[in-house]
Order: structure tokens, then sequence, then C-alpha cells
């Protein structure tokens, strides 16, 4: 008798191979490393799931999953925020993908601890006051170099001089950011924190945003799916509308990922239990998600 090793390779030399077309393979969900975005996929997972739909699961940084998407190494990406935190990478691709839902409504951010006076620190500008500059952490910890809320804090670095007064911007992982800001406000100290909303530090600190005049921050985004038309077959017209019409919120995202980011609790049992407690969107969601795509076509 032939080791099964020997008749795998004997059968493979007698039997056609499968076929290869789009319509054989999972979609491949590609998943910005970071909880909130998990939180996000979570939710599409549970979707995809329920309407049979076979997927894999890619996470990377920011940079890593858009050049996945633009070799076709991933499919649906979850999420891009357009137009200003994500538009750079994703503008390229635009003829080949299709844009689907919004999901929520991020924006970047520098804020301070409430209880740093609205008197002494309210603007950006405000934090080279020479009497402000001398109780503030001078080390703004960010997160990953291509994230949006990253590169506008350099900017913001730049344009308003806040290095002539001791501040840098630090790039870090999530738990990094997290930590530097949560240390500071443990000892009350004064310190500027590069965020965005929604995020699992809102549920639990009370952060007041700085007004930045200039818009170097670029307001509200739209956070999108992102599909590779090659891969729409992938998807049952049904789960696409679903896909296409999905709307959670800004406050439920930040729900969410206090849940994933902070208490540790498992991605998919989050979404799960937060799709079951809204089995009612789903219908609306199907309904606006039709209409969207017999504009797109």
């Amino acid at each position: 008798m032939l080791p099964l090793a020997a008749n795998a390779a004997a059968r493979a030399l007698i039997e056609p191979a499968p076929p290869t077309s789009i319509e054989r393979r999972p979609l491949r969900l590609g998943v910005i490393d970071l909880s909130f975005h998990q939180a996000c996929a979570g939710v599409v997972a549970q979707v995809l799931t329920r309407g049979g739909v076979a997927h894999e699961w890619h996470a990377a940084t920011h940079e890593r999953i858009f050049l996945m998407l633009a070799r076709g190494e991933v499919d649906l990406v979850v999420s891009a925020w357009l137009p200003g935190s994500h538009g750079h990478f994703a503008r390229d691709q635009a003829p080949a993908l299709i844009r689907l839902g919004r999901l929520y409504q991020p924006y970047a951010l520098w804020g301070v601890p409430d209880y740093v006076p609205a008197d002494a620190v309210s603007t950006v500008g405000d934090l080279r006051r020479e009497e402000v500059a001398a109780r503030m952490v001078k080390r703004i910890q960010g997160i990953g170099p291509g994230a949006g809320i990253s590169r506008f804090s350099r900017e913001i670095i730049e344009t308003y001089r806040l290095d002539e007064s001791g501040y840098e911007f630090v790039n870090g992982s999530l738990d990094d950011c997290v930590q530097a800001f949560e240390s500071a406000v443990a000892e009350r100290r004064w310190v500027v924190v590069p965020l965005w909303r929604p995020q699992f530090l809102h549920a639990r600190h009370a952060i007041r945003e700085l007004r930045e005049p200039q818009g170097l921050l670029r307001g509200v985004d739209d956070a999108t799916l992102l599909l590779r038309r090659e891969a729409r077959a992938l998807i049952p017209d049904e789960v696409l509308a679903t896909l296409a019409g999905m709307s959670l919120g800004n406050d439920a995202v930040t729900a969410m990922d206090d849940q994933i980011g902070r208490e540790r609790q498992p991605v998919m049992a989050v979404a799960q239990a937060w799709l079951q407690a809204n089995e009612g969107q789903l219908d609306g969601w199907a309904l606006n998600g039709r209409r969207a795509l017999a504009r797109i076509g």
C-alpha cells in the first residue's frame, strides 16, 4: 500500500484540478489591526456568515491592508475612512473598487483631559503659550505611522511650530498611546492625546477636543467598506445589499470597541451580541443598500 503522501501525489496526476474561478474561493476580509476596526469587521463577518458567504480574516496595519487591496490579496476592506484619513491610500485604486455603506462617521482630534482648564487650553495654538507649555507633557504619543491621525499630528507640530516649545510627536502602538494618556491622567498631569472618534477611551474618560482652525485634522470622514469589483461575484445580491446599507454609528462602535479593546472580550462574541440586539436594523440596511446598489449599477 502506498503511503498517504504518495496516494495524494498519484491522484493529482490523474484527477483534474478543482476550478479556481473566483466563485469557488472564500471572500478575503482585510481588517485594519485596531480594535474598533475589528469590532466593525466582526459585525460584517456575522452578516456574511448569516448569508452563507465563506470568508477569511486578514489583519494588518493601515499601509499593509491597502497594499494588499491593491494587489488583490484581500477583497473587502473594513474600513476606509474617506476622504480624509485614508483617501490617499485608496485614490489610485478607485476605478477597481465599490464603496459600500457608511458604517459610522469618524474624525481625528487632539484632546486634553477635562481637568485641564478650558480658559487655558481650548485650541491647538494655546499649547504654545508659555504658561501652558510649562505644564504640558511634551511627548505626544501616537499610534502607527499609517494612521491619518499620525500624519495629521506631524503636520500640526510643523504648522504650529510646536517643536519650538519642546513638543514632539512619536509613533507607537495603540497600547503605547493609551498607556501614555492614562498614566498622565492618573497623576493629573496636563497631556495631549492624538485620538479619534469612535475610540474606547471616550467611554471611560472625559476628553475635551481642541479646536484646530486650519483644518489639518480634515474633519468628519465616512467609514466605508471597499470591495474589489472583481470580487462582487463572491457575495449574493441580498448580502451585498445589507452591507451596502450597513450603518452602526459612532456610539455603537465606541461601545463595542470598549468591550474588545479594553475588556478583551472576543471580537465575534461582541459582534454577535450586538447584532442579536439590533436584529430590526437588518431589513432597513438591506432596503437602503438595494437603493444604493441601483445607483452604483
